[in-house]
């Protein structure tokens, strides 16, 4: 079934201010400003979130910028190049390293459903025709308040998928891991802000629904 993209963004936006109204009641908290989303190819990752995030949710990304992280806090290899990580076997994965502008645990959550809606994160080491660890679904985080949030995203995704509400991925089990921020090594500048030089160039991500799940009458998958 095709769909209109206006259609889709203004249920998106329609969907996005409902829960903004819930997150009226929340006390305000501190979280931490800086994340690193792994999300297979990081051209079209930066471009999810740095241009069409931000349609949502304007000037909410301060900076980004897309390289390498590893979850092996006792790796050797050190500031890997592209031509290494392609190899498959350094453990670094492709990511886009975040900084949030005037950063809230709600904007943080709702980045993180974004996450979940531009990729696939049931096929393991892979997104579309891109396989290998280097392209596994990530999210490192820089504090306690992201890791809870993060793991409380990824409990409700898979309990819409067990509940049939999400059924737009291509398997059922959800391969994403949660890690504490490595360091980050940038990308050379020619992969930086690829896709937003290139419009028209390579890019597999697309969004999978575009309602996250609030009742059980909830019916988002778009097969």
């Amino acid at each position: 079934t095709r769909h209109n993209k206006f259609d889709s963004m203004t249920i998106l936006m329609a969907t996005i201010n409902d829960h903004a109204n819930q997150h009226d009641e929340i006390p305000q908290q501190t979280i931490s400003s800086t994340l690193a989303l792994g999300a297979g190819c990081y051209w079209g990752t930066e471009k999810y979130v740095v241009v069409h995030f931000q349609k949502m949710f304007p000037n909410s990304i301060k900076s980004a910028r897309v390289g390498f992280m590893t979850p092996n806090k006792d790796v050797e290899l050190k500031n890997p190049t592209y031509r290494q990580v392609c190899q498959g076997d350094t453990g670094y994965v492709e990511v886009l390293f975040v900084e949030m502008n005037n950063p809230t645990p709600e904007l943080f959550e709702e980045l993180l459903r974004y996450f979940f809606m531009f990729h696939d994160p049931t096929t393991l080491n892979r997104q579309g025709y891109d396989m290998g660890t280097q392209y596994a679904s990530h999210i490192f985080t820089t504090d306690e308040q992201q890791n809870i949030i993060a793991e409380r995203v990824v409990k409700e995704l898979r309990q819409f998928m067990k509940s049939g509400k999400i059924r737009s991925y291509l398997s059922t089990t959800v391969h994403t891991q949660i890690n504490e921020i490595n360091e980050f090594y940038e990308a050379s500048i020619d992969h930086q802000r690829y896709l937003i030089r290139n419009p028209t160039g390579y890019c597999n991500h697309f969004l999978r629904f575009y309602i996250w799940p609030e009742s059980p009458s909830a019916a988002v998958g778009m097969k």
